[in-house]
């Protein structure tokens, strides 16, 4: 927990919040809920989430987005976050405050084979995976400053 007694808040922000940050958020509800919150939003949002990332990732992990309450959401709809993950859209992200921030520079997967956009998938999961331990690893009492 931190300092007002709740799990750090992380949003995943991509421009059109279709697919990697959609897949970062699932991932993250999956693999780190007992660590942190997940959000996601994007600056030019699509109309739906990324049919190939709703199909893929029910098929890798048995989650389904669509049924799970997730939709497409601009940077209005975030609560205050405690980090921020851009996705590397290679677009300046408007300023959202927060404690830490961190750009993965993941290839946006859409319109690549199940192969490639797979590659992004599981590039995700270990990422969500890197933050979960470095979380935990700080007892959760806290979100340390980082350069941004």
């Amino acid at each position: 927990m931190n300092q007002q007694g709740r799990k750090p808040r992380v949003g995943f922000i991509c421009t059109h919040n279709s697919c990697r940050s959609q897949i970062a958020e699932a991932l993250g509800r999956h693999l780190a809920g007992d660590v942190f919150e997940s959000y996601s939003a994007g600056t030019d949002i699509k109309d739906r989430i990324n049919p190939d990332a709703v199909r893929l990732m029910k098929a890798q992990y048995g989650i389904d987005m669509i049924k799970e309450g997730q939709r497409n959401k601009t940077l209005d709809a975030l609560p205050e976050l405690d980090i921020v993950v851009t996705m590397g859209c290679g677009v300046k992200c408007p300023y959202l405050p927060c404690k830490r921030r961190f750009d993965w520079g993941l290839p946006d997967p859409t319109g690549t084979s199940d192969g490639e956009f797979m590659e992004v998938i599981h590039q995700i999961e270990k990422e969500i995976g890197l933050l979960k331990d470095q979380l935990k690893g700080n007892h959760q009492d806290s979100v340390p400053e980082a350069p941004l």
